[in-house]
């Protein structure tokens, strides 16, 4: 919204910061930064928070462990339902919940979804809701993953990630014809397809951006040191999310976007609109 030729970065009312305006019913302002209003054309998105002003979907369907009921989550306020989410799971020590799906925002349809229950990723332990920097996170231990068969990209494609890894060598996504992003405790990122391309990053809650283009690839953590190089993947077609055909990723996931393009004009305000939300670096 503008004020003039102006954008307005803040609304107040008195002393409290407003934080949507609305024209009728529509939306027409929002404190919140959407990141794929910002940087649109997404293939698949797939996050915790609401990346897209006009997404009304779910963020993802859950089983409980009491009775294996189903339900979906949504959003409040932008970010999961945890109320929502905890009233259908329980608040107990033994209520436990799992990802049976976590939808696609961009709008394309690319769901990931696993029904074998021994293989869903957990979202509430022991009747609270698993975190990362104080924000709702996946937890994947090892076999599980969420599989968008639907999803097929080609060279170039570029791929964002905020998740922590809990092991060495623990790969994010894989596919059909190559694996992807790789998490190594010691710092690196790495993106893998018949060679390593490695790049300088730090351990724990991370971001990663990776652009998959030939000789002309790139890999980054935290904004902090570009790597250039060459990978030879072709195409990413048959999505596994969290690492199901070779290296097993062990850790927790909070947000992973997929471009049918090449992003690296936008990788540093992509990556600061994720480190915005989740206080990574």
């Amino acid at each position: 919204m503008k004020l003039g030729t102006n954008d307005i970065g803040s609304v107040y009312l008195g002393t409290n910061a407003v934080q949507k305006v609305y024209l009728g019913t529509n939306e027409v302002w929002s404190s919140y930064a959407y990141l794929l209003d910002d940087y649109s054309g997404a293939a698949a998105a797939y996050s915790l928070r609401l990346l897209r002003s006009g997404y009304s979907g779910n963020a993802i369907r859950v089983r409980r462990s009491s009775d294996n009921a189903e339900q979906n989550i949504g959003f409040v306020n932008n970010e999961l339902d945890t109320s929502s989410l905890l009233s259908f799971v329980g608040t107990g020590g033994t209520d436990n919940g799992f990802v049976k799906t976590w939808y696609d925002q961009s709008g394309n349809g690319n769901d990931a979804t696993q029904t074998t229950i021994a293989d869903q990723a957990q979202i509430v332990s022991s009747g609270s809701v698993i975190t990362e920097n104080g924000k709702p996170s996946i937890d994947i231990v090892q076999t599980d993953f969420l599989r968008a068969s639907s999803l097929s990209l080609s060279q170039p494609f570029t791929a964002f990630y905020a998740g922590k890894s809990d092991i060495s060598e623990s790969s994010v996504f894989d596919s059909a014809v190559s694996r992807a992003f790789m998490r190594d405790r010691t710092g690196d990122s790495r993106i893998w397809a018949g060679t390593f391309l490695t790049g300088t990053g730090t351990s724990g809650f991370i971001t990663i951006y990776g652009l998959y283009n030939g000789s002309s690839s790139e890999v980054q953590t935290n904004n902090l040191t570009l790597s250039t190089g060459n990978t030879n993947t072709n195409s990413l077609t048959d999505l596994y999310i969290g690492g199901y055909l070779y290296s097993l990723f062990d850790g927790r996931m909070s947000e992973l976007i997929f471009y049918n393009s090449n992003q690296s004009s936008n990788r540093t305000g992509i990556q600061t609109n994720i480190n915005d939300f989740y206080s990574i670096y």
